[in-house]
């Protein structure tokens, strides 16, 4: 079991560094050179290749074996990273875009590849658990060692040295894959054939899949959900650290507190989320953290009102992303529980791809709404952009208080076991 988790904890490390390096490196990098908020609002539509997973999930699936797959995606990381160590990102904004591009490209379709091998390896209640702490604390450390400890060090070590260290991480763990024992497990082989097996039907139907996808209880409510649950926070988490930038904070104490210390916070919400969830029901949880997000939200948005730099309100600052991190980390798991259990209700053969459809339609609503939120604060301001964010916070816990007493978070629902 060790080396399960090692295995999968590597793999969501590595796939976590993209991230990282687009939400927190990267804006702050643009920033400081003197970019617009909304040019740096617009490098999110970077994003957009995990939207398209969904297109090339069957490729995956049906031709070559987990390990090539793996092993193919990661080294060409390692040779994007290569490439960028040679750009300049003040001379060669657009090189350092398509170079991102690439990287996320990659990284979504090693992304399906880890998904499948873990369906293979993870048996019983017990691993799937740890193999689900696992996927989120090796993401989410990915996502601190490029944005918050790259970007703490890049003004020592530069841009160039910096990839050539991503260079070398890629490189390393392409290899461990290449010799990874657990991908011999038959186990892994026999869930490969039966998913390719399972699809191949489907795959001459799409629309008759399309109809079975929407007729499964609760799933226009999810469509709704998973699009709109993170549009206010998604503007806070983007624009906030940028506003201490300008006003309270250095580039280098932005990535300790903003790239390392609140996304601990984040890790611990959504490792505590699981926790959680085996002592209360779903739906009472999630009218309990929405409402506490948004009075957080409230809370940041009055410091929107403080320009001059002090001691106080570097803590009240980082007090308020801790709280948010945290709450988004815990809403993010109850987030993943609520589209398991939904899926849960579809029948067998379509299981798999109503789940890659929700998660899809999740990623795009993130990416929509944070690709326009340099454009809101740069058109109105910081503090009316603020107020936007926190109404569609508010509108989104109404609409999980509403389901969970008359929707699809009723506990009966959500108790109910697919035929």
């Amino acid at each position: 079991m060790n080396d399960k988790l090692v295995f999968l904890g590597l793999l969501y490390f590595v796939q976590g560094i993209p991230y990282g390096l687009q939400s927190s490196l990267l804006p702050v990098y643009l920033r400081g050179a003197g970019h617009s908020l909304t040019r740096i609002g617009f490098t999110k539509i970077l994003y957009f290749p995990w939207v398209l997973k969904v297109l090339w999930a069957p490729l995956v699936d049906r031709v070559g074996t987990k390990r090539r797959w793996l092993v193919g995606t990661v080294s060409g990381l390692a040779l994007t990273c290569l490439s960028s160590a040679a750009l300049a990102p003040e001379a060669h904004i657009w090189g350092v875009a398509g170079t991102l591009l690439a990287m996320n490209t990659l990284a979504s379709v090693q992304d399906i590849a880890v998904d499948g091998a873990a369906v293979g390896l993870l048996k019983g209640r017990g691993e799937l658990g740890l193999g689900n702490t696992a996927q989120v604390v090796g993401y989410k450390a990915g996502s601190v060692f490029a944005g918050g400890g790259l970007l703490a060090v890049i003004d020592v070590a530069g841009w160039s040295w910096m990839f050539m260290l991503l260079t070398f991480v890629y490189a390393g763990v392409a290899l461990f894959v290449w010799g990874a024992p657990v991908l011999d497990d038959e186990n892994v082989k026999q869930a490969d054939g039966i998913r390719r097996g399972g699809q191949g039907a489907d795959a001459s139907r799409p629309w008759r899949v399309w109809r079975k996808l929407m007729a499964v209880p609760g799933t226009p409510w999810t469509i709704l959900y998973v699009l709109t649950y993170k549009l206010g926070e998604q503007g806070a988490v983007t624009m906030f650290p940028l506003f201490l930038l300008d006003h309270h904070m250095t580039a280098r104490e932005l990535s300790f507190w903003n790239g390392v210390v609140a996304m601990g916070f984040s890790i611990c919400g959504s490792s505590l989320g699981g926790l959680l969830l085996a002592q209360f029901s779903i739906g009472a949880m999630m009218r309990r953290v929405f409402v506490l997000r948004t009075v957080s939200m409230v809370f940041q948005s009055s410091l929107l009102t403080v320009l001059e730099p002090s001691a106080l309100m570097k803590g009240m600052a980082v007090l308020s992303m801790s709280v948010q991190h945290f709450l988004g980390g815990l809403i993010t798991t109850l987030t993943f529980t609520t589209m398991m259990h939904c899926t849960q209700r579809a029948e067998e053969s379509i299981q798999a791809t109503h789940y890659s459809f929700l998660s899809t339609l999740e990623v795009l609503g993130k990416l929509m709404f944070s690709a326009l939120a340099g454009v809101v604060v740069d058109w109105f301001g910081f503090q009316v952009a603020f107020l936007f964010f926190l109404t569609l916070s508010a509108g989104t816990a109404l609409h999980v208080w509403t389901a969970t007493f008359t929707g699809a978070l009723r506990e009966n629902q959500l108790k109910e076991q697919p035929k």
